[in-house]
């Protein structure tokens, strides 16, 4: 009976450990899913939530009592503004009294819109009495994170490149600052141009995520390439390189911290799951510079009187190495791009 036991015990862990490999597989090539890893960690993680929360508790209490009493002096006034301004020009919003495109809600259409004025306003109010303690407290969330994987300074080496023929980047990448402009510029777009999107459900917020997306990326791993001592350059080919990755990621950070209130709560949790992609892209980088994984080989495809290079191989990563297993056959699908593998996100360390 002892080694029947002995032997269900064994397939079991083997069972649990195929599991978790390709868990841990799936959410390293949708970096995204570290936006819900950082929330995980925030809520569950005692050595995280309370150094935040003791940073940030006098600042929220404050924040909330003035944005409830604002909320009750004003809801009713800005309740008729809308009422006056918007309900009553449904060519230009798109509204209704009874009606959001021709859909029945449970409360009136002025109500609605009343509520998406007033939460941005309690959003900023909140923000107003915590912008100092959490801008601390982002950074503290970071550093705490490092800090639970077992990794000193040492941990962060000099930058490798990973591809062989590195793609050819413009310092400040292709973004939509570049030809919307100044700060100021870019702000009118934010906040004027914008406006509008804002009365569709949603609408809004997805097209300010879009715009936001590799700038918030690149300032959430801001850290990593401090950290790294990496150059403007060495930083727009890393991001080039992965860049679909980092707009994926970019665009769901900035569309949970657009949202009103809670938002707050997720820019510090972006922070956390910033920190354990970069904690996994930093071991790709090791990877590379032991000679374990090779410098990716570009693709060429030749077309009728002309050769066209396509994005470097990614290898795959299997079970079995560092990262989830040793290195397999080159000629694998980029989705495998950010393969790796982290300790369960329980786990607070990390070999």
């Amino acid at each position: 009976m002892s080694t029947i036991d002995s032997s269900r015990e064994s397939i079991s862990k083997v069972d649990s450990s195929d599991i978790h490999a390709s868990l841990r597989q799936s959410r390293l090539n949708f970096p995204p899913t570290y936006i819900i890893v950082g929330v995980y960690r925030l809520v569950t993680t005692k050595s995280l939530y309370v150094p935040i929360w003791d940073k940030c508790r006098h600042g929220v209490q404050r924040g909330v009592i003035v944005a409830a009493i604002w909320t009750g002096l004003t809801f009713n006034i800005q309740r008729a503004f809308v009422k006056l301004f918007l309900v009553n020009s449904p060519r230009v919003t798109g509204l209704s009294h009874d009606t959001l495109f021709g859909y029945k809600l449970p409360f009136t259409v002025t109500t609605y819109a009343t509520i998406l004025f007033i939460s941005s306003q309690i959003h900023a109010i909140i923000f107003f009495f915590l912008s100092k303690n959490i801008r601390i407290a982002r950074d503290r969330a970071w550093d705490e994170t490092v800090k639970s994987r077992g990794k000193g300074p040492e941990f962060w080496q000099p930058y490798v490149e990973e591809w062989q023929n590195p793609p050819a980047v413009e310092i400040g990448g292709r973004t939509w600052e570049k030809w919307v402009g100044n700060w100021l510029q870019r702000y009118i777009v934010q906040r004027v141009i914008l406006l509008p999107l804002n009365f569709y459900p949603g609408l809004g917020l997805l097209a300010a995520a879009y715009f936001k997306g590799i700038t918030t990326s690149r300032y959430l791993h801001k850290p990593y390439f401090a950290a790294k001592k990496m150059t403007q350059q060495q930083v727009a080919v890393f991001m080039e390189e992965r860049k679909y990755y980092y707009r994926a990621f970019g665009f769901a950070a900035a569309l949970v911290e657009s949202l009103p209130i809670i938002g707050l709560l997720f820019s510090v949790s972006n922070r956390i799951g910033a920190a354990m992609w970069a904690h996994d892209l930093e071991k790709i980088q090791h990877m590379h510079a032991s000679g374990e994984l090779k410098p990716l080989q570009p693709r060429i495809i030749t077309l009728p009187g002309s050769e066209t290079e396509l994005a470097e191989i990614r290898p795959k990563v299997a079970q079995g190495s560092k990262l989830g297993g040793r290195v397999s056959g080159s000629h694998h699908s980029t989705t495998t791009s950010m393969s790796g593998s982290w300790e369960d996100i329980n786990s607070d360390k990390s070999l």
